[in-house]
């Protein structure tokens, strides 16, 4: 019996929440065992958890704007850690980095890189000061901290373009799990995907997004490394395999090299890759935009972690503690759990590959024949798909690697089965990859709607609101948001990865420099915080247009994938040549900007 207040039994409630999900595990194998279809199993894996999550909405509905806009302000440090990881544990780190690293090899370790050490850029900058500021919204600190309306609009208008980019590859991953758990279109499988997402903010905002995260953590790290240590075992890796993963690289450079890659065998004629559907790859990572020279490797982590410390739905992460210090240790805790899944990526693509390329495994596909391959279940069912394909090339009958193709976003999906594991743990992964781009999906449609509603809303359009026609505006605004990005996402206009990569590059333009300088520089203004805003938000995005969709050069490597350094240094120009040719902030400013740097005392805004 669990008695007194809910905030005051999180370990207990979610210490039950676990050990029922993993008998919901246990019973789910058992059903398979005696006979329960894969359909039928992914469906139960999708919707029990789905269904957990609306549960934890509806129970955290509220009608206050402090618990709808912040939780609070209530949310323990360890709980909150949780939650953050699992907000920005997106579909791209659960569904498809591995999938970069396995196709495209260490050049795609920048991402881990930068979105480790981007934390420590929000501890160290950020986070704790913008907790002791007391706001509801990143624009809310933008205006308040530069004054004046046009501030907080720029400061709306970049987190709108990237938490918009960054949800339209959330619901482009939950639209792909659904499609190959439920066995529907994909086209439809993105509106459900939405219906899951809005289920789970839609009534609590921020409070009912915060104890769904927590369970969707627990989902998705279970999901993630379960079948790590399970195949590693499988095929010799050690039970531990993250000590042996140097080991397990050289052993799939035998293999490559044994089967050709790097020479003339990769290649296929226009012919045959005309065959290939859309958006599939083979294993060789000469066509990438993002490879290993160090300078690409060193831009596009700065990237990343300069993009981590911008966007808005990570900050709002934080001013949902209930101090200054413990807004700091969240921070801590934050990277303890994101570096749980961080650190068995590499693995997982590292398995995955032994697991189709070794001959002396019972799951390695290469050098059998064509016909074997097309006749196994788990093949069918991913071509079916359209996320995999195999062909017979050079009419030999036997499969090379050059006539094996796979989507970036099925590796992690698919090796479960690739690797001969009980289809119960591909239905836990798939919930787990659901939880994961539903937990971010949920944090940005909110930090969107949240920004909109609260900082153009009620703070330009109408002070006067009352907080129940602010939430109601705030939940409308959830719905259209939630709709359009599901809309794009329909499109497939973007992958998943590259979608992720370009909202860290618009966040980085258009509001990096604003928010460090913000507290760190008194001098900074209002005309410079606008003309970093804008300015950075044009020259990132115009360069990004003009080196991916107009086929520019572009100059000094900087690629479609690293526009953000362009945007952000002609934010930080343009903030400092714009505010030190114009009026300083005035002394009460100047005082703000002081206490805002000291960790004890009282918020610098009141009950908003």
């Amino acid at each position: 019996m669990i008695k007194g207040k809910f905030i005051d039994n999180l370990p207990k409630i979610y210490g039950i929440y676990t050990g029922g999900f993993l008998v919901f595990i246990i019973l789910m194998s058992i059903a398979e065992n005696a006979g329960m279809s894969k359909e039928l199993i992914g469906i139960f894996f999708v919707s029990f958890t789905v269904l957990i999550y609306a549960l934890i909405g509806w129970l955290s509905r509220t009608l206050q704007s402090d618990a709808y806009y912040v939780a609070g302000r209530q949310v323990p440090t360890v709980f909150n850690g949780m939650a953050t990881a699992a907000d920005w544990m997106s579909g791209a780190s659960f569904v498809a980095m591995a999938g970069g690293i396995y196709f495209k090899g260490y050049g795609y370790m920048a991402l881990l890189v930068g979105w480790t050490g981007g934390y420590v850029l929000v501890a160290a900058l950020l986070a704790p000061y913008l907790r002791k500021f007391g706001c509801y919204t990143v624009p809310d600190f933008i205006g308040t901290r530069y004054g004046g309306n046009l501030a907080r609009f720029c400061a709306v208008l970049v987190l709108t373009i990237a938490s918009f980019t960054y949800v339209t590859a959330q619901i482009n991953a939950t639209g792909r799990i659904a499609s190959v758990a439920l066995d529907i279109p994909f086209n439809i499988a993105v509106y459900v995907g939405l219906a899951s997402i809005l289920m789970c903010s839609m009534l609590g905002g921020m409070r009912a997004v915060t104890w769904t995260q927590v369970a969707q953590y627990i989902v998705l790290i279970i999901a993630y490394l379960l079948p790590v240590f399970w195949i590693s075992s499988n095929i010799g890796g050690g039970f531990f395999p993250h000590f042996m993963l140097a080991d397990e690289v050289a052993r799939i450079a035998e293999l490559e090299s044994q089967f050709g890659l790097g020479t003339d065998a990769m290649k296929n004629s226009a012919a045959d890759m005309a065959t290939v559907p859309k958006g599939l790859a083979q294993i060789t990572k000469a066509h990438s935009e993002v490879n290993a020279t160090p300078w690409q490797f060193i831009s596009l982590a700065v990237c990343m972690m300069a993009g981590t410390a911008s966007l808005p739905h990570v900050m709002m992460r934080y001013f949902t503690t209930p101090s200054v210090r413990t807004a700091r240790r969240s921070v801590g805790w934050s990277l303890f759990f994101i570096f749980l899944l961080y650190s068995s990526a590499p693995m997982l693509a590292t398995l995955s590959k032994i697991s189709l390329l070794d001959p002396n495994l019972a799951t390695g596909i290469i050098g059998k024949s064509v016909a074997e391959v097309q006749a196994l279940d788990w093949y069918q069912n991913w071509n079916q798909a359209k996320l995999m394909f195999v062909s017979d090339f050079n009419g030999n009958g036997t499969l090379e690697l050059n006539e094996f193709f796979m989507k970036a976003d099925a590796v992690v999906l698919a090796t479960p089965e690739i690797a001969g594991l009980p289809y119960v743990i591909s239905g836990l992964v798939a919930a787990g990859g659901m939880a994961a781009a539903m937990s971010t999906a949920d944090g940005l449609v909110l930090a969107i709607s949240n920004a909109l509603s609260h900082d153009i809303y009620y703070k330009i359009i109408n002070p006067k609101a009352e907080t129940a026609k602010r939430l109601i505006v705030a939940r409308i605004l959830l719905v259209i948001i939630g709709f359009a990005g599901a809309t794009i996402a329909a499109l497939e206009i973007r992958d998943i990865l590259g979608s992720v990569i370009w909202a860290f590059d618009f966040a980085m333009s258009g509001l990096f420099f604003p928010l460090v300088l913000g507290v760190w520089w008194k001098r900074a203004n209002a005309a410079g915080a606008v003309a970093g805003m804008l300015l950075g938000l044009a020259s990132g995005t115009g360069y990004l247009i003009w080196v991916h969709f107009m086929g520019g050069a572009g100059f000094l490597g900087i690629t479609a994938s690293t526009f953000g350094l362009v945007g952000a240094s002609v934010s930080l120009v343009a903030m400092i040549v714009v505010s030190l040719i114009t009026e300083a902030p005035d002394s009460a400013t100047q005082k703000m900007v002081d206490d805002v740097r000291v960790p004890s005392g009282k918020t610098i805004l009141g009950k908003q």
